[in-house]
């Protein structure tokens, strides 16, 4: 009895740790995030100039996606990330696509004149996905606040109300 009361006390206790520590990592409108700063980066463009990440989106709210052409999920996100970007890249929202696609601008930039993509994209490389935490697979999204901090990250598709949910809030 006394250690079903002890277990039981314990749990509790372990419940309300774990709320506080939701209710501490949540984002309040137009409050930056505490989580990690977005490393910088620059990565060649599609026409095969340069992207340098903190400079293109400094003040910026940020959806990140690393992607690749012949992944299914990803190619089910692109679409929305159009949406998002047609709707709010105006409010201040950028949407960058990070190909890991193996054939290099050839493949992408077909890919994305077929499916009406508007949004920058660049072609990433190991060292961009480790500074990430190493994109171990696609897609892998941030979003990333004003102030550069990563707010969420996203393993997996995702669908559009997921993400504008988190730009709404930053915006």
């Amino acid at each position: 009895m006394k250690t079903r009361k002890l277990f039981i006390s314990i749990s509790v206790i372990a419940l309300f740790i774990g709320a506080a520590g939701l209710v501490s990592c949540q984002v309040r409108p137009g409050s930056e995030s505490s989580g990690p700063t977005a490393p910088d980066f620059t990565l060649n463009d599609l026409d095969g100039g340069s992207y340098n990440f903190a400079a293109e989106t400094k003040g910026k709210v940020v959806i990140l996606d690393f992607w690749a052409t012949w992944c299914p999920p990803c190619r089910m996100e692109i679409p929305h990330f159009q949406e998002l970007h047609e709707e709010y890249a105006d409010k201040g929202l950028v949407i960058l696509g990070v190909s890991l696609d193996q054939g290099g601008a050839s493949a992408v930039k077909p890919f994305l004149e077929d499916h009406g993509v508007t949004y920058p994209v660049v072609m990433g490389n190991r060292q961009v996905a480790n500074a990430y935490g190493g994109v171990r697979g696609i897609p892998t999204t941030f979003v990333i606040d004003r102030g550069g901090r990563i707010v969420e990250k996203f393993v997996g598709y995702r669908p559009k109300e997921v993400f504008e949910e988190q730009v709404k809030k930053l915006l």
